[in-house]
């Protein structure tokens, strides 16, 4: 024991030793990095300082350097215009106007005075054709001398120096004779200016005669001397102005010296220097052209500069990072325990948690089930009601009550898509589709919508965008479904607009997407010029990517596209994937900016009165989020409060290949009719952006578009008005958006319109109008031959014109997607229904009877094993999965061998005999569930089951499902 304590107490000294060790070593890594930082800090004050002395000695001589260079202009003058002129072009008024008016030309200099170069035997006559007597500095009368340089001009501010000989000075004589014999500029020695009492010097500067040659001696610049330009340079008052532009001067002193002297320097400028900050003292020479003057810039800080914060912050931060360090080494190996234990906690936790995720799928599924059980039967007994003779009040109840279990079943659907997305049990189907007319589906579910609201709603396809391509089009559809039903909810004014293109042909497109121009901070539309926006409908949108100037742009740059691609078809056929930009455009309420961050988030609104007014869950904008993730893409927004919003998403699907066949492209969709292909047409509209709309709908039937922006336009153009002409070929169409239409004044247009063309042709064209509300059609339909209601279609054209001027149009095959097609599949069809619940029997039942099936149902499994024993007469097969006893997935599995088993044997007969060949039984077999989170497609397919469709299943979805399988089925016996 005496042991233990003594290696436990020798222990504690020796991690108290490296306690103390640690310690000074922290407090030796400090001092050096205090050190060091202040060293630092003292470096770059005394660069600062370096910078900043030698920028003010530069200006300071560049300033002198030009104020020299115009006096020698001045001389240059004096010696042309006054040397040997009698009488003199300058005289002194003439020579004090102009350098007055030039004096900001010399801003180092207070005045310029002109002194003639005079000798003795010149100076009787001088003075009497001067009428004055030369003066010395002090008023006498300028004694006898060899030379003399009387001032003779003067700008007003020297008007003293007037009548004075300057040679009559020693040191001003000196400088005269200095200044010509050199031929630069010459400065005296500091001293008191009269009027300022600033220090100052005065500048001389010799004129010469104008044949003075460059490379002249020194005794033939004596002997061309004709007289001398002076100045009074008033250092301090010009060193302070120049000091006073320039940012720091609170910081620094400067002083400016004449050290012609070295032993006694002169102060020009500034205070009196004090020896407290030598160790940060600058000097600048200065050189002013007088080479036996010297002068110099001395820079210093006005005061000691501080020690930098960082000298102590980041000392005392590196120790106390040291002393943290040491505790967390101490402290590590008892918090490893403790980690270890929460990690086995979260463990535990993780599991829970995965146990509950089940859980909640598994109750996901029941409560699907159990809800759109009695659902299908709900819809299906409202739809069978429909069919009957009711009155108008009853029908009224019928289809409101099936509109909200519509409304009931979209909701449970986006609930379930949810709780598959979270368990990432949601896959995309690949398969093709027509991308133009999905989109012209998805705004034909708005359109009424959209008129109740007298509301531009239009959709614009570019043209390099392909025609089909492969991914999910309901996943795609329920995307769009989402983003235009928010837009044309939000929005009671102006329009929504659907755009779509290509990624790759707008780099300005990627950018917004990739990047995420959020919440309309920078998205601004330009304005035209009568104050309306040059978007779809005139409105402010919130992204400036729809307005004329960029989508003429956009228009542009797709042609130019398109052109390349003509020329390296090789890069679509290697290029696999399609990248589309998808934007919906509105003009509504907008989001107001504290609830964006928010938006995607589920089951959550922009704010409580949003969601009083105008309804909804918050749940379809974050799983249209999730399917564009799914898709390879992502979505942004771009957003300004009582504005507009613009969502865009961009989507990554798949090209057609040569593998998929010609049938199955075409039977993707409604074909548009080729009978109006090279038709002419007249478009009358002012807003750019919508006739390019109008004129896509247009190019997809083959019309040939002309857009004009007024009825009188088109006029003039039949007419050939001011150079207008219209193609000679016929016109039958005249288009006009309503708000371009003008009733008083446009109708008696129109009739002289008709009257020359009866003169010319007997045809004249039809007259349509476009409006945006169902309440303009009677408005307007008196005036017109027809008013056609927005949102327009390529369909929706081709019906109007086709009755309008009643063309033919050939026969083709019939529509898939069409009540017509789906009959002609099924009628005198054999189908079996198995299903437990009676009124999903009768409900099923009555769909398919609907289109002229013949419909057997039973409540079991067995029974439907019974009645399929091959041979039997049925075509197909609808089975529900979950049903007491046998489930439709063992059903299935059962029926599949009895089929192989008689397939076999019919095999072992036939090759026995002749060898020909069989038609083997396969019953097409559908899955009909509610179930669609566990009732997969790979479930069904692993069973047997040839496809499923969800209850309660609609039209579309049945003739989906019938299309893919009843085609070419005969009769299953031989």
């Amino acid at each position: 024991m005496e042991g233990k304590c003594y290696g436990a107490t020798r222990r504690r000294g020796w991690r108290r030793l490296a306690a103390a060790a640690w310690v000074l070593v922290a407090v030796a890594c400090s001092a050096v990095i205090h050190w060091h930082l202040r060293w630092e800090s003292m470096d770059r004050a005394e660069e600062r300082l370096v910078s900043m002395c030698d920028e003010r000695a530069r200006m300071l001589q560049e300033q002198f350097g030009v104020t020299v260079n115009h006096l020698h202009a001045l001389g240059i003058l004096i010696s042309i215009f006054h040397y040997e002129k009698r009488p003199s072009v300058i005289d002194q008024g003439t020579f004090a106007k102009y350098t007055g008016r030039t004096s900001f030309e010399r801003p180092l200099l207070n005045g310029v005075a002109y002194a003639h170069r005079l000798f003795h035997h010149e100076r009787e006559m001088f003075e009497r054709q001067q009428g004055w007597m030369m003066n010395t500095m002090n008023q006498e009368v300028a004694p006898p001398q060899d030379e003399y340089a009387p001032v003779i001009f003067s700008q007003d501010t020297l008007s003293y120096l007037a009548r004075i000989d300057m040679m009559s000075g020693e040191e001003d004589r000196e400088n005269i004779m200095r200044a010509r014999a050199t031929g630069k500029a010459v400065l005296t020695n500091p001293f008191r200016l009269l009027g300022s009492n600033h220090l100052g010097v005065v500048l001389t500067f010799a004129v010469y005669r104008p044949d003075l040659p460059d490379d002249a001696s020194v005794d033939e610049r004596v002997k061309a001397t004709v007289g001398y330009l002076g100045g009074a340079f008033d250092v301090e008052s010009l060193v302070d102005n120049l000091l006073r532009k320039l940012a720091g001067n609170q910081d620094i002193v400067v002083n400016v010296y004449d050290v012609t002297n070295a032993s006694e320097p002169m102060g020009l400028y500034g205070p009196p220097s004090s020896d407290d900050n030598a160790a940060l003292l600058h000097v600048s020479t200065l050189d002013f052209g007088d080479p036996f003057r010297r002068h110099e810039m001395r820079c210093s800080y006005r005061h000691k500069p501080p020690m930098p914060l960082s000298a102590i912050s980041s000392p005392l931060l590196t120790f106390v990072i040291w002393m943290l360090v040491g505790y967390i080494i101490c402290a590590a190996w008892s918090e490893y325990d403790k980690v270890s234990e929460h990690c086995r906690k979260m463990e535990e936790l993780k599991t829970q948690a995965e146990a509950a995720d089940v859980a909640k799928s598994r109750f996901l599924a029941t409560v699907s089930h159990e809800i759109r059980t009695p659902m299908n039967g709900f819809l299906g007994m409202l739809d069978m009601l429909l069919g009957t003779d009711l009155t108008m009040t009853q029908k009224d109840y019928a289809q409101t009550a099936q509109m909200c279990g519509r409304a009931l079943t979209t909701l449970i659907n986006d609930v379930l898509d949810r709780a598959k997305i979270e368990a990432g049990k949601l896959e995309l189907e690949v398969v093709p589709f027509d991308l133009r007319s999905l989109m012209d589906d998805v705004i034909s579910l708005f359109s009424s919508k959209s008129r109740e609201k007298s509301i531009e709603l239009a959709v614009f396809v570019c043209d390099d965008v392909p025609k089909v391509v492969l991914g999910d089009p309901w996943r795609f559809r329920q995307i769009l479904t989402n983003l235009v039903g928010n837009a044309v909810k939000f929005t009671d004014r102006g329009h929504v607009f659907v755009r779509v293109c290509l990624a790759e042909g707008s780099n300005v497109e990627a950018n917004h997407v990739l990047h995420g121009t959020m919440n309309g901070k920078d998205g601004k539309v330009d304005s035209a010029a009568n104050g309306a926006f040059n978007t779809l409908s005139g409105f402010e949108a919130a992204d400036r990517r729809n307005s004329w100037q960029y989508f003429k742009l956009l228009l542009s740059d797709k042609k130019s596209l398109l052109d390349e691609l003509d020329d390296e078809k090789s890069y679509h056929m290697d290029s696999e994937r399609v990248n589309l930009v998808i934007s919906i455009e509105d003009t509504g309420i907008g989001i107001p900016f504290q609830a964006q961050d928010r938006v995607f988030t589920p089951f959550m609104q922009a704010d409580s009165s949003t969601s009083r007014t105008y309804g909804g869950t918050g749940i379809g904008l974050s799983i249209s989020k999730c399917l564009a993730e799914l898709m390879g893409g992502q979505i942004s927004f771009t957003s300004r409060p009582f504005v507009g919003s613009t969502f865009t998403f961009l989507a990554s699907l798949k090209r057609l290949t040569k593998d998929i066949t010609a049938d199955s492209s075409r039977s993707l969709s409604e074909a548009l009719p080729t009978a109006f292909k090279g038709m002419k047409a007249i478009l009358i509209d002012g807003r750019p952006v919508r006739s390019a709309v109008t004129e896509y709908h247009f190019r997809r039937l083959g019309i040939v578009v002309q857009i004009m922006d007024s009825v009188s336009e088109a006029l003039k153009a039949f007419s050939g008005q001011n150079g207008a002409t219209i193609s000679r070929e016929k016109v039958s169409m005249l288009f006009i958006e309503s708000d371009a239409w003008r009733p008083e004044t446009d109708i008696h247009l129109l009739n002289r319109l008709r009257e020359q063309k009866n003169v010319q042709s007997p045809d004249v064209p039809k007259v349509l109008l476009l409006v945006t509300s169902e309440a303009d059609t009677d408005k307007y339909g008196s005036t017109v031959d027809v008013v056609m209601c927005k949102p327009i279609r390529a369909t929706t054209i081709a019906s109007c014109i086709q009755q309008l001027l009643k063309v033919e149009i050939p026969e083709r095959r019939e529509n898939q997607n069409r009540p017509s097609f789906l009959r002609s599949l099924l009628v005198g069809k054999n189908i079996l229904v198995v299903d437990d619940n009676k009124v999903n029997l009768r409900v099923a039942a009555a769909a398919l009877k609907k289109y002229g099936a013949n419909v057997r149902c039973v409540e079991s499994g067995k029974d439907a094993i019974g009645l399929l024993q091959p041979p039997h007469c049925f075509d197909a097969c609808f089975m529900d999965v979950q049903m007491p006893e046998m489930d439709g997935f063992e059903a299935t599995r059962r029926i599949r061998q009895m089929e192989t088993n008689a397939n076999d044997e019919r095999k072992n007969k036939l090759n026995s005999s002749d060898g020909s060949t069989i038609v083997e039984y396969h019953l097409p077999i559908l899955a009909m569930t509610a179930d669609v989170i566990q009732a997969t497609y790979e479930e069904c397919i692993k069973s047997g089951m040839d496809g499923y469709v969800s209850k309660p299943f609609d039209e579309e979805q049945l003739c989906q499902a019938v299309s893919r399988l009843v085609v070419g089925t005969t009769d299953s016996a031989v």
